[in-house]
């Protein structure tokens, strides 16, 4: 079974987009893992280093927050991973602590400033289809919301219902889990973002989630642009 389609409707929204897609078998999820904590503070270090003596506009100017912002303008609202990285950068934050597979995402998206969203791949009814919305789909968020989807907004969905948006983030039904066994990485590329920073960002996640478990193993790793999928 095809893993990852993309609709007619998305080619023709955002010709110039890209989406990344890693899957991983054999993982695990703990609380917490002391040598990925480690390298959280070693990354969070380095970018403070990477911006000191800096102001909030070195981190606009970063080809990726510009693509980013140029999307979420559309909508009025702003790039919260952007906000992330000032929070960690300026005001001495610290990248949030949850459980480990989560925490491996979010260190790359802050290092790249990649939207990425991460899911349990047995919770999933494959294939993932990357859309853009109408404006009345719905679905749950992670938090337990239900949100309806802004028109032009782009999304994921599988089989059984929306799993991520780029404005509202992922889902509650296929969620990381504290047993989840295999994980789904899916990252959003709108224009503006550079195919190779999308490979870069899925070796870095890949990477970390070695940390956390050096037995896991990449089952599919793959960069779709629009006339790819």
């Amino acid at each position: 079974m095809t893993t990852f389609e993309i609709s007619d409707a998305c080619k023709s929204a955002y010709p110039d987009a890209y989406a990344g897609v890693l899957v991983m078998g054999n993982v695990s999820n703990p609380a917490a893992h002391p040598e990925l904590e480690n390298q959280k503070t070693i990354l969070e270090g380095q970018l403070r280093a990477q911006f000191s003596g800096l102001d909030r506009s070195a981190i606009e100017a970063l080809p990726a927050i510009q693509a980013y912002n140029a999307y979420y303008r559309r909508f009025k609202k702003t790039y919260h991973v952007q906000l992330q990285l000032e929070s960690i950068v300026f005001k001495g934050k610290t990248i949030p602590h949850v459980a480990a597979l989560v925490e491996a995402m979010f260190m790359a998206e802050v290092k790249n400033m990649l939207l990425t969203a991460g899911h349990d791949l047995l919770a999933l009814e494959l294939p993932i289809t990357l859309d853009v919305s109408k404006g009345d789909e719905r679905y749950t968020l992670l938090r337990g919301q239900e949100q309806v989807l802004k028109p032009g907004d782009m999304l994921m969905a599988d089989r059984a219902g929306i799993i991520s948006s780029i404005l509202y983030g992922p889902d509650q039904r296929t969620q990381i889990k504290s047993g989840t066994q295999e994980v789904v990485f899916t990252v959003y590329a709108p224009p503006g973002v550079d195919e190779r920073a999308v490979w870069g960002h899925l070796q870095d996640i890949q990477a970390n989630v070695g940390v956390v478990a050096p037995e896991a193993r990449v089952k599919m790793a793959q960069v779709f642009g629009m006339q790819s999928g």
